[in-house]
């Protein structure tokens, strides 16, 4: 079959749409953290360490009521966990409690700044309605023609008692250049007060499990590898004072060296896995630990017990409220063995900058370990992960680590 010049210039746009498109080659998203935990001055800023801790305890609880309604299990009983008495992405830090790069979302892409965070599995941005996000960037499901409004109301409240109202939406989510097409999130018709003051991100995306989202959908990462958009189920990060990236579909072999060691997760809801040692100075202060990779935490948050006994093996003292300080002289030698590798807590990860209401003239600092009322579990976000390359496998569902290059 012969075709004429003006035929074939006809049929020319029809036939490049047919051509599969070329994979986008960005991979890595960078990161930035928002701020510190400490004052100006270099001391501990007391108050926002407790509300870290309160914080991170509603976060665990509201995960737990989660994984129950959604699955029809309790994990309460199972591990013991029970309050006391009653491609890349480039990454920023929100008071040293969230990481934060770009994705895109609809048709055409508009871009959006959201926290990345692995111990919450939803997404959620500001919505055409929202009269308290400020000056964020808005979603309008009326501009983007993939845009599908699935009609649910919710409510998200998370640990620092920051909360989101809105509806749920489908419509397509591109994050380090893959691009998950059906992907339900919340669009926010209210942000709370401590969520608006947040200004850093428009809104957050949750990398757990399915099992605590609240949408009972699967988050942006789960939605990639069903639909096959990656090259690898996995993702990675690398945390730290510079160069802090989110790597999807991969990891990047330039910023880690030697080989993977690998935990199994132990429950799919937040990266959940087993901690076989941790030591202190020396002493074992627990074995056989649960803990959470938490990139939404900003410290350590561990069992009371063995917290207290971790900071009398260093020589510490309690400033009530699960904070601890201990001399700034000294160079604790803090670790947590996991699946036979041993991972050490660096001594300018663990200071939470020093403590000014010492009455005994002793140069105190605080520790970046802490404990709240809730026992059996250990919460390793920012503090632990910044010692390592930690690799989240979704394929085999399983956690890596491995030495920073």
């Amino acid at each position: 079959m012969i075709f004429t010049l003006p035929a074939l210039l006809a049929v020319l746009p029809a036939l490049v749409a047919a051509l599969p498109h070329p994979r986008a080659v960005v991979t890595t998203i960078p990161l930035s953290k928002r701020s510190s935990l400490r004052h100006v001055n270099g001391s501990a800023n007391i108050a926002a360490h407790r509300a870290q801790i309160a914080r991170t305890e509603a976060r665990l609880e509201r995960n737990l009521e989660l994984y129950a309604m959604n699955t029809g299990r309790s994990t309460i009983d199972r591990h013991n966990v029970k309050k006391r008495t009653q491609g890349s992405v480039p990454l920023i830090d929100y008071k040293d409690t969230f990481w934060y790069g770009n994705i895109t979302v609809g048709t055409p892409p508009v871009t959006f700044t959201v926290d990345f965070d692995t111990g919450s599995s939803d997404l959620f941005l500001p919505g055409p309605g929202c009269s308290t996000c400020g000056p964020l960037t808005t979603y309008y499901p009326n501009a983007s023609s993939t845009s599908r409004e699935l009609g649910q109301q919710l409510g998200l409240t998370y640990g620092d008692q920051s909360s989101v109202i809105g509806t749920t939406y489908s419509d397509t989510v591109t994050i380090s250049g893959y691009t998950a097409k059906n992907q339900t999130f919340v669009a926010a018709e209210q942000y709370s007060a401590e969520l608006a003051s947040q200004s850093s991100s428009d809104g957050l995306m949750g990398m757990g499990f399915q099992s605590i989202a609240i949408t009972q959908s699967s988050p942006v990462f789960q939605t990639l590898v069903t639909e096959g958009a990656l090259p690898e189920p996995v993702f990675a990060f690398k945390l730290g004072r510079a160069g802090s990236e989110l790597r999807i579909g991969g990891v990047d072999s330039a910023l880690y060296k030697g080989a993977f060691t690998y935990a199994n997760v132990t429950k799919q809801a937040a990266w959940e896995i087993n901690v076989n040692e941790i030591n202190a100075n020396g002493t074992q202060v627990e074995s056989n630990a649960t803990a959470v990779i938490d990139s939404g935490t900003s410290g350590i948050q561990g069992d009371p017990a063995a917290v207290e006994k971790l900071y009398a093996a260093i020589g510490g003292v309690s400033l009530g409220g699960g904070i601890y300080a201990y001399p700034c002289a000294s160079t604790p030698n803090i670790t947590f063995q996991i699946g036979g590798k041993t991972i050490a807590i660096a001594p300018e990860q663990f200071n939470g900058g020093f403590y000014t209401d010492n009455a005994a003239g002793e140069a105190l600092c605080t520790g970046q370990i802490t404990s709240g009322s809730i026992q059996g579990i250990w919460i390793l976000g920012d503090v632990f992960m910044a010692n390592v390359y930690t690799v989240f496998d979704f394929g085999n569902v399983r956690v890596g680590f491995a030495d920073l290059a």
